[in-house]
């Protein structure tokens, strides 16, 4: 099943790669940004998760918790982490469950087992606010930052600030 704007985003808990227990229903009140991506580690992997790491204080500005989330293990996760420099969390969803209930194992994953590359944005009440279903993972996190700028009512931008 679909999730389109509008609807409740789909309520999950689960570990990070670090041990840290994520609650959908415990970051209500902020906005959250579930990037689903198919392999750690790979090259436009890679470039997304580097995107939304250097945009990273431009998003917690915005009361957003961002989270990676792919079909990989825990070791591969922490691999990424480290190899990519990564200071927010990554959800290793190798028994697909997270992905299943977000609808983004596709084609892809039929043949492979990995997560489509799709992005949700859900807002502080819990309900998606956009959702990105074909991802350019080399602009991708600045085009999250502005439309999420746009619906928070936000103008500041890091230029004006130095």
């Amino acid at each position: 099943m679909a999730l389109h704007v509008g609807d409740p985003a789909p309520p999950f808990s689960a570990t990070s790669d670090q041990g840290q227990t994520l609650d959908l229903e415990a970051l209500r009140g902020k906005w959250v940004l579930l990037f689903f991506y198919p392999k750690a580690g790979s090259r436009g992997c890679s470039v997304e998760a580097r995107g939304f790491e250097t945009l990273l204080p431009d998003f917690e500005r915005l009361n957003t918790q961002v989270i990676g989330i792919s079909t990989d293990t825990e070791a591969h996760q922490a691999k990424f982490r480290q190899g990519c420099t990564l200071h927010f969390p990554l959800i290793p969803d190798s028994d697909k469950k997270i992905c299943t209930k977000y609808g983004v194992l596709g084609l892809l994953s039929v043949l492979t087992g990995q997560a489509d590359r799709q992005t949700f944005l859900i807002d502080p009440e819990g309900k998606v606010a956009r959702h990105w279903r074909f991802v350019n993972p080399f602009s991708h996190a600045s085009e999250v930052l502005e439309q999420l700028q746009r619906l928070t009512g936000y103008t500041e931008t890091r230029e004006s600030q130095s």
